[in-house]
């Protein structure tokens, strides 16, 4: 199995700065693409950022310029680094793990954090 574990939410005001981390354990080969989440209008899940391995990275339209997403591979842990922090940022911010079970296997199995709860005031 495969443990995803968030960390890093709180309570910030607008204007300000959180950094988010997401730490995967358990029995894998490798976890090609990470990714932070979180709820949106209309939607179970609105895409926020996205990382590979090797480091490519991809943002919703809404964080461009304000978030950066990277990944610490020996440790197997993705950040989300946010700033100028707005009032509609407030959510759970959910990581999920694309992870290859063993080399030479083209699928991944998809695993998800618990979430961490960002709230900013105005």
């Amino acid at each position: 199995q495969v443990q995803l574990v968030e960390s890093g939410g709180g309570l910030v005001q607008a204007g300000g700065s959180l950094r988010l981390s997401c730490a995967a354990s358990g029995s894998f080969f490798s976890i090609p693409i990470l990714a932070w989440y979180r709820p949106a209008p209309g939607k179970q899940r609105e895409l926020v950022a996205t990382i590979t391995s090797p480091g490519s990275t991809n943002y919703a339209d809404s964080v461009k310029g304000r978030f950066t997403i990277s990944r610490d591979n020996a440790k197997n842990t993705v950040y989300l680094q946010m700033n100028s922090l707005k009032p509609e940022d407030t959510a759970v911010y959910s990581c999920n793990a694309a992870v290859r079970k063993a080399p030479g296997l083209g699928a991944t199995s998809s695993y998800w954090g618990q979430g961490t709860q960002v709230t900013v005031s105005s």
